[in-house]
């Protein structure tokens, strides 16, 4: 029991030391980090262990709700799409016209290379946050007790 604390402790201190070392020789600048970091909790603002893994319990079951609905929503509009406008029961199907707008990229390639100015600019999307539950709970508690050490 005690080697296997050992063997567990040690693979997530050189997990911790690769992160580090993963972050402090990124190529990204110095800024970038900076923003990706910003909002971030200080050590002194950490909410308790067991509030983090509510969170996270009920963010997961949450996001996975979500994929259901979308799954169902998905699945209902293949025969919804093809359906003529009109009444079917206690429904009524129509198509309106939306007033969200996007920017038509191919429109904006033309506009650029005609003018001679490049590529059009693109910017990166902003990192996702993943949830995932972890097989080994004693590791996770382990994990706990060295980032409040």
């Amino acid at each position: 029991m005690i080697k296997s604390l050992i063997r567990r402790t040690g693979r997530l201190i050189s997990a911790a030391i690769d992160a580090a070392g993963n972050v402090l020789t990124s190529d990204a600048p110095a800024e970038a980090i900076a923003a990706e970091q910003a909002g971030l909790y200080e050590a002194d603002e950490m909410p308790a262990v067991e509030d983090i893994e509510a969170a996270a319990g009920q963010y997961s079951k949450a996001a996975e709700l979500a994929r259901a609905g979308d799954r169902g929503k998905r699945a209902a509009k293949k025969v919804l799409d093809r359906l003529p406008a009109g009444r079917y029961g206690a429904w009524l199907v129509s198509r309106v016209t939306s007033n969200r707008q996007t920017a038509d990229l191919d429109a904006i390639r033309t506009i650029f290379k005609a003018h001679g100015l490049g590529d059009v600019p693109m910017r990166q999307s902003a990192p996702s946050l993943k949830v995932e539950r972890l097989a080994d709970a004693d590791e996770t508690a382990a994990a706990a007790e060295l980032v409040s050490a």
